[in-house]
């Protein structure tokens, strides 16, 4: 686990064209979801394509803890049986979530509203980072936090003995938030209402909806406001994991880049809320054709062919698109890099406070690479180099974030000179197959 283990450095050498099929993990978001619903459902729910990364496993001990029956047959087939809406038991033991801001917040909204109390910790990233856009809209319907300084974890999380509904307003695009709160208002009673100005991600309003919650979401002047009914009794679900578009980005933005290149992506889910990068990336004059499209398990889904595309442009993206392609930014910043002209991103404040602050993170180790960055509190532009202008050359910090240490290793696979990263073991959280289904495609990592 990133924080905890040995750091594993890597370099990225200059590829020869990448070709053959990318299976990239299951999608995270979905993965999370599908666990906690699972535990709070009534039954057995059964889930295949579970991403097996380090958060998601970490997921899905804090489900035991809790008291739901959570294990995996030899076929990797998860299944697990819940204790339905307020029946999650105190744990005995503190909370570790590793590396997953999303874990951590959105387990935190579901017990936050049972008469339990819970302790959350997590790596030294996770433990930097800040809590209290979730811990005070949780304590609207009565649960009490306390932590270290600066909302940070770790942190005790006193469950509401009576919970009132709320109507809240999220005061910053963030799924997790969202998630976090409706989740707290399904032990609730009467209806919790969120309101958000900017659609995010709605892996959770879509599956609490095939859970058998009561949720309706509108689009009125105030933006989209999601009601919740609370007191459900859920029901389990058999649930295909469609596969991680966030993973996805590194072999299709890494085919995009290397000369030559031509991969293909199966089953890649493209929920229009998660989809923004690859929108950016045809706009800039990427070659990527969706096919096969189809819908698996309420989400729409298709294979993602992606080539080699000589002649990117700079774009100005939409800072309304933020949101859809939040953790993304990183690796269209190397894409942009690589592109002619410049390329702005504005509206991305939110990326302060990843797993590492990433303008900063991805903005030194592009510059030292020999790419033009400017940046301020809430955009940055990276000035592009054109293909194969980029010079590379460095060592890049990883920050113990996985998608640092992923992008700068695609940047190293087309770069002039070698790319590296001092420690590539975060990827463990997301993509543990990262460097041998980079390897498979033609890409030449190398530990140092």
């Amino acid at each position: 686990m990133s924080g905890h283990a040995t750091p594993v450095p890597m370099t990225a050498h200059r590829a020869g064209p990448l070709s053959g099929l990318a299976e990239v993990p299951g999608d995270k978001s979905i993965s999370h979801r599908a666990l906690i619903l699972g535990a709070l459902s009534v039954g057995e729910t059964v889930i295949t394509g579970l991403l097996e990364g380090q958060d998601v496993l970490d997921t899905g001990r804090a489900m035991r803890a809790f008291g739901a029956e959570v294990a995996r047959d030899d076929d990797g087939t998860w299944r697990v049986r819940g204790v339905g809406v307020g029946g999650l038991a105190e744990p005995g033991q503190v909370i570790d979530c590793g590396n997953s801001g999303t874990g951590v917040r959105l387990i935190m909204g579901a017990m936050a509203t049972s008469p339990i109390t819970a302790t959350f910790t997590g790596d030294a990233s996770l433990n930097r980072r800040p809590m209290a856009r979730v811990t005070d809209p949780l304590a609207l319907f009565g649960a009490r936090a306390v932590g270290r300084s600066g909302g940070r974890l770790p942190m005790t999380i006193i469950g509401a003995q009576y919970p009132v509904p709320v109507r809240y307003s999220v005061p910053v695009p963030s799924a997790q938030v969202k998630s976090a709160v409706l989740l707290a208002g399904l032990n609730a009673p009467g209806q919790t209402v969120v309101i958000e100005r900017e659609a995010t991600r709605d892996h959770t309003e879509r599956m609490l909806a095939g859970f058998g919650a009561e949720i309706v979401t509108e689009v009125t002047s105030e933006g989209r406001v999601i009601t919740l009914t609370g007191q459900p009794e859920l029901q389990p679900r058999t649930i295909a994991v469609p596969r991680d578009p966030s993973s996805a980005a590194f072999p299709v933005c890494a085919a995009l880049i290397v000369p030559g290149s031509d991969v293909l992506v199966p089953n890649i889910g493209l929920n229009p809320t998660r989809a923004g990068l690859f929108e950016t990336l045809r706009e800039m004059g990427a070659d990527l054709v969706y096919e096969n499209p189809r819908e698996e398990g309420g989400e729409p889904v298709a294979d993602l062919r992606a080539r080699f595309s000589p002649d990117l442009r700079g774009i100005e993206v939409p800072p309304e698109r933020a949101a859809s392609m939040i953790d993304e930014y990183p690796i269209l910043s190397v894409v942009a890099s690589f592109a002619q002209g410049a390329t702005v991103m504005r509206g991305v404040r939110e990326l302060r406070v990843k797993e590492s602050d990433r303008i900063e993170a991805m903005a030194t180790g592009l510059r030292a690479g020999g790419v033009t960055v400017e940046d301020g509190p809430d955009w940055w532009i990276v000035h592009g180099r054109g293909p194969g202008g980029v010079p590379g050359g460095q060592t890049c910090a990883s920050h113990l974030d996985h998608r640092i240490a992923m992008s700068f290793l695609v940047m190293g696979m087309a770069a002039q000179d070698p790319v590296g990263v001092d420690d590539a073991s975060p990827i463990a959280t997301s993509f543990p197959a990262f460097e041998r289904l980079m390897a498979g495609l033609g890409a030449d990592l190398r530990p140092r």
